[in-house]
C-alpha cells in the first residue's frame, strides 16, 4: 500500500465544490504510472487502460468530502457557515477548523450556551467560527464569502492498521479505484478500465454522472464507505453485520447488478478472501445511483470499505480493508473478457 500518497490525500482539502487542488495531485500521480489520464468540466479525473477494449467498467471513488462554506461575516469579525453535505451539526461545537480564503486560516467552531451549559442540538444558523478577528474589516482581509471550511483533523495512525481522520469518505474509495487499475494492469486485464475519482457525491452527484456519460461503461463499480455496526449504539438490523477489518463489503440492492455482484462473490472465493454483506431496499446513496441511471440503464454494482463515525471529524477505517478491496476488485477485473454476461435474465 502507498501510504504516503494515501495520506497526501487525506490531507488536501476537498470540501464538495472544491476539489480541484486534489484532483490535480490525483492526475499528476496517475500520469507518473504510466496510464492514460483526462478530465472534465464536472471536475473529475479519469485514469484509463486499454481504452481499445470494446468492454468498459469504470470505477468511481467520488474524492469531496463534506464541510462548509463561508455564507457571511458579522461586525464582530465571526464567520457564518453553510454545510456542504451530510455535516452532523451536534459535533461541530468546540472543533478546530480551517478557512480556505486568501491563506489558510485557523479558527474553532464557537460553543452555544444555554443557561450556562452547552447547547445539545444547535441549528445551522447557530453556528458560528472564531477566528480572533478584531472586528468585519479584520475578516474581509483574509476571508470571503464562498471560502471552503472543513475541520483541521487530518489523519493519524491508531493500532492494528486503523487510522482517523477527517475525508476517509472517501478518500479511502478514491484510492481504492487508481489501485485497484494499477494492480489490474499488473495482474494482464484484458478489459478497458477505467478509475474516475468524482467530483460532488456529498451534494449533487455530478461527477459519477457525468463520468458514466463520458465513459459510456458496460459496467460501474461505485467504491465507497459504509456504516460498521460494531461500536456501541450502532444498528446492524440497518444494514446488516458489518465490522471493521471484516473485509469488502458488497451490496445487495434493487439496484445494483446480480450477475456482477456474484461475480465478485465468487472471485473473493477463490481468493480465500473474507467479505460482508450490506442490504439496502432502496437507493444506496452512493455514485452507483446515479450511475445507474445513464446510457439507458448502466449496470451497476457497489463494494463498500467498513467505515466507523461516518461524517463526523474523525472517521476511523482499517487499511486492511482498503486493501482487501483492491485486491478483490483487481482480480474481479483482471478475470473479465469481453463474454462477460451483465443480462439478469441470463440465469
Amino acid at each position: 500500500m502507498n501510504r504516503e500518497f494515501l495520506y497526501e490525500m487525506l490531507r488536501t482539502e476537498s470540501v464538495s465544490g472544491g476539489e480541484i487542488p486534489l484532483q490535480k495531485k490525483v492526475a499528476a500521480y496517475m500520469k507518473e504510472q504510466g496510464v492514460t489520464v483526462v478530465t472534465d468540466p464536472a471536475g473529475d479525473v479519469i485514469s484509463s487502460i486499454n481504452d481499445d477494449s470494446p468492454f468498459r467498467v469504470l470505477l468511481c471513488g467520488h474524492i469531496d468530502e463534506i464541510g462548509f462554506r463561508v455564507t457571511c461575516i458579522t461586525k464582530e469579525g465571526y464567520l457564518h457557515v453553510g454545510k456542504a453535505g451530510g455535516v452532523r451539526l451536534s459535533l461541530a461545537q468546540g472543533k478546530r477548523v480551517t478557512v480556505l480564503g486568501k491563506k489558510r486560516v485557523t479558527g474553532v467552531m464557537g460553543l452555544l450556551l444555554q443557561k450556562g451549559e452547552v447547547k445539545a442540538e444547535p441549528e445551522l444558523t447557530d453556528l458560528y467560527i472564531d477566528c480572533g478577528f478584531r472586528d468585519q474589516e479584520d475578516a474581509r482581509r483574509l476571508v470571503s464569502p464562498g471560502d471552503f471550511v472543513t475541520y483541521t483533523y487530518t489523519v493519524d495512525e491508531l493500532e492494528n492498521d486503523c487510522i482517523a481522520g477527517r475525508g476517509l469518505d472517501n478518500r479511502l474509495g478514491a484510492y481504492t479505484v487508481l489501485h485497484a487499475l494499477l494492480r489490474a494492469r499488473d495482474k494482464g486485464a484484458r478489459v478497458g478500465v477505467y478509475a474516475a475519482t468524482t467530483t460532488g457525491e456529498e451534494t449533487t452527484m455530478r461527477g459519477a454522472f457525468h463520468a458514466a456519460s463520458r465513459v459510456k461503461p458496460s459496467l460501474a463499480i461505485a467504491v465507497d464507505v459504509i456504516h460498521t455496526s460494531d461500536f456501541s449504539g450502532s444498528l446492524p438490523q440497518r444494514f446488516g453485520d458489518i465490522k471493521l477489518g471484516g473485509g469488502p463489503v458488497l451490496c445487495m440492492s434493487s439496484v445494483c447488478s446480480a450477475p456482477a455482484n456474484r461475480a465478485l462473490e465468487e472471485t473473493a472465493r477463490r481468493m480465500g478472501l473474507s467479505v460482508q454483506y450490506e442490504v439496502a431496499s432502496g437507493v444506496m446513496g452512493t455514485d452507483a445511483d446515479k450511475m445507474n441511471q445513464t446510457n439507458g440503464g448502466t449496470p451497476v454494482t457497489t463494494v463498500s470499505i467498513p467505515l466507523r463515525y461516518m461524517h463526523s471529524p474523525s472517521e476511523v477505517g482499517c487499511l486492511t480493508d482498503v486493501e482487501g478491496t483492491v485486491e478483490l476488485l483487481s482480480e474481479f477485473l483482471a478475470g473479465l473478457d469481453e463474454t462477460f454476461n451483465l443480462d439478469p435474465f441470463a440465469i
